[in-house]
């Protein structure tokens, strides 16, 4: 029987984010590029920014959207939450740190901005060309105006803007297995379908976090902690405190970061068909905080969104 849906919604919050387009010879290139500019970057708890392929772009991608040098092409997110003082900073901070240490080192790559009619925008290609060393020059290359870095391989192309906008973090779904293996087959089948859903990205490795965290902590100096109430081995511990359902042995959760509400819905409900057969897998939930951490609700049952 497919599992149980619960009538529940994850709670999103408003963020900003920031989209670059990387570009490389091959899809091998690119992947480095995409896999190393978004290390470490999970979840705000600790990290600097959360950051996720979006899509692959060009040839062997969405040719669709052609990319600008006619390469294979990725889009790649970069989010932190609207509440920060320093948002702005903290993002463009972020972007720079990641496009100069990761895809400027990357053999082959270049980078373009993926939002290119924002009015909203940071200077990162004149910020990152400073590595010239004085020998940096302006350029207009497949259209747009880049700063050109000469590089021991060649050079390095960055377009000058990087375009940010309004967007949202946390949207969710936990994944409540009979056994480990149900709820992380279910986990990777739904990060599957959710990363295939275009304005979305999802944080954590695979797609998947196995440490589901709640909001505080009974010490001062974190903000997040394990979702005690939901581990499998604090239930008998816990006891009536638990609320984790019978004949649950695990839980996975998924994080979906987007563009907007209605596409976080889409690539929520991809998830829930493509995860919903997965033998021994009990229920499909999500978590949220009743409206305390966020005003966008995006619900499991898609008659009620």
């Amino acid at each position: 029987m497919p599992a149980t849906i619960d009538d529940t919604y994850a709670e999103a919050f408003r963020s900003i984010y920031a989209a670059v387009l990387i570009t490389a010879r091959d899809r091998y290139w690119l992947d480095r590029a995409v896999a190393a500019c978004t290390g470490n970057a999970s979840s705000t708890i600790l990290c600097d920014c959360e950051a996720g392929l979006d899509r692959y772009v060009g040839p062997g991608g969405d040719e669709s959207t052609p990319t600008p040098d006619g390469r294979p092409g990725a889009v790649v997110q970069f989010h932190v939450p609207r509440f920060l003082k320093d948002r702005e900073q903290r993002l463009e901070r972020s972007v720079l740190v990641r496009v100069c240490q990761n895809v400027l080192t990357c053999p082959t790559a270049a980078c373009f901005n993926a939002l290119p009619d924002r009015e909203t925008w940071f200077p990162l290609g004149r910020k990152l060309a400073y590595f010239g060393d004085g020998h940096q020059s302006t350029a207009v290359r497949f259209g747009r105006r880049c700063w050109v870095v000469p590089i021991l391989s060649g050079e390095f192309v960055c377009e000058r803007r990087c375009g940010w906008a309004d967007g949202l973090m946390g949207g969710n779904l936990w994944f409540f297995g009979a056994t480990a293996d149900a709820a992380l087959e279910a986990a990777t089948r739904a990060a599957a379908a959710a990363a295939a859903t275009p304005g979305v990205v999802l944080p954590f490795p695979g797609g998947v976090a196995a440490s589901g965290s709640k909001a505080g902590s009974r010490y001062k100096f974190s903000i997040a902690s394990t979702y005690a109430e939901f581990c499998p081995t604090l239930r008998e511990k816990l006891g009536p405190q638990s609320k984790l359902p019978a004949g649950v042995a695990s839980v996975q959760e998924i994080i979906i970061n987007g563009q907007d509400l209605k596409t976080i819905a889409a690539a929520t409900q991809a998830a829930i068909a493509a995860a919903k057969d997965v033998p021994d897998l009990l229920t499909i939930s999500a978590g949220n905080y009743g409206g305390r951490l966020g005003k966008s609700f995006v619900y499991l049952h898609p008659e009620r969104q």
